[in-house]
């Protein structure tokens, strides 16, 4: 006898009710993170998260079913040393110091990198071995040495503005790691005026910071802002603004500043030179002898901590010309990956070809930013230093004595080169 209509009418109910269910469940397994998930850790947040996410992440997480777990914080340095302490690092972690990767080698927190990211892609001073291995690879990569200036600006008025103190647009802010537009300043004409060799003997702890050369780029700098100088007011303006403020004085009417020594991401990411269509000069022709073919870069490096195969495939993946390009094309940084084309940047703006142009440049010399190659304790007191530095420059004596008496401490952990002169390809 067949059931009564009402019955199936019910069992039909209840089986599309469990299989609803079962749906969700699935749809709750991948949300709450039982697929499998790796953590990433970086310093992008706002629109270069954004950024990452969209061309990135998203495209990785379909193509290989796995889930990232994304951290963005603009304190990563110590979010990942409390997570380390903790025994709770991320899988993956994106820093702009080599200089504090190596500080974690040396803890035996850092995975090597052989098999997983293919060979001759990365110049050493962008992935500079350890011990014979590789720990870690950029995905982003940004030029330093370079001034940016009002679109209109004749030579001769740059060179003019850069005479006068009141002209640098300067902010010293950046949280916990303020002061580091002081470090690259002062880097940067180290590199300019005496040259790559005793800038990276320097940055390999080689050289005192007491010295002649050292100090001279310190007296510059100090000069060429005013830092001392009475009134105070460019000084207190420095000090109370942030790194990512600073140029909207040139935006003022009147205009309160027309130059700013900043990285070549400061374009993109700031309004204030998108409003004055901002270009840029060659520091060189500013802090040094205006001929020199060093350039110093910066990059946001990758490494692994957990070789779990979701994150080594992540791995695999950042390093590939793929996620490099993908991450190029959205303005947020440049790859130095040989495989990414120069053609990556055409479609975007004139200013982005020719920054890529020096960035992969094989003639130039390429030289990692000094103090994110430094130890972690000897970078965070240079900071701290170019702070002082701003605000009582005959304070310069021992302030230079302290970074060497800190310098000479054992136990710290220098890379063996941070500069390379890549020979053209045959």
């Amino acid at each position: 006898m067949s059931a009564p209509r009402s019955t199936v009418r019910t069992v039909t109910v209840v089986a599309s009710c469990l299989a609803l269910l079962a749906a969700l469940v699935v749809v709750g397994v991948r949300v709450y993170g039982r697929e499998p998930t790796v953590t990433l850790l970086a310093n992008w947040t706002g629109e270069d998260q954004r950024n990452f996410e969209e061309a990135v992440i998203a495209p990785f997480e379909s193509k290989y079913h796995i889930r990232v777990d994304y951290q963005g914080s603009s304190a990563e340095s110590q979010v990942l040393s409390s997570d380390v302490e903790a025994g709770t690092p991320p899988d993956v972690v994106v820093l702009t110091g080599p200089g504090e990767l190596a500080a974690y080698v040396r803890q035996n927190q850092l995975k090597a990198l052989e098999g997983l990211i293919p060979k001759g892609d990365f110049s050493e001073s962008w992935a500079t071995p350890i011990d014979g291995h590789v720990y870690w690879f950029p995905l982003k990569a940004d030029l330093k040495s370079i001034v940016w200036h009002p679109g209109g600006m004749t030579g001769q008025q740059v060179r003019d503005a850069a005479r006068q103190p009141g002209q640098w647009c300067l902010g010293m802010g950046s949280g916990a790691t303020s002061g580091w537009p002081g470090t690259d300043w002062i880097e940067d004409i180290l590199l300019q005026q005496s040259g790559w060799q005793t800038y990276q003997k320097w940055a390999r702890g080689e050289i005192p910071w007491d010295s002649d050369a050292v100090r001279n780029a310190w007296k510059k700098w100090g000069t060429m802002v005013g830092a001392g100088r009475k009134p105070d007011d460019l000084v207190r303006r420095a000090l109370l603004t942030d790194y990512q403020d600073a140029s909207a004085f040139v935006t003022k009417d009147p205009r309160q500043c027309s130059l700013e020594h900043q990285a070549s991401f400061i374009r993109n990411s700031s309004d204030s030179w998108k409003r004055v269509d901002g270009q840029y000069v060659a520091s060189s022709r500013l802090l040094g002898k205006g001929d020199s073919e060093a350039w110093e870069v910066s990059g946001d490096l990758v490494a692994l901590l957990h070789a779990t195969p979701q994150a080594k495939r992540l791995i695999g993946y950042l390093a590939s010309a793929e996620a490099q390009r993908a991450w190029s094309a959205k303005e947020s940084g440049f790859s130095v990956d040989a495989k990414v084309p120069l053609e990556t940047y055409e479609p975007v703006t004139a200013y982005r070809h020719s920054l890529a142009t020096t960035l992969l440049d094989r003639r130039a010399v390429h030289c990692f930013d000094a103090s994110d190659a430094m130890p972690p304790t000897v970078r965070d007191a240079f900071a701290q230093a170019t702070i002082e530095f701003l605000a009582r420059p005959g304070d310069l004596g021992s302030l230079l004595k302290s970074l060497d008496t800190l310098g000479r401490k054992p136990g710290l952990t220098w890379l063996p080169s941070v500069c390379d002169r890549v020979p053209p390809a045959d």
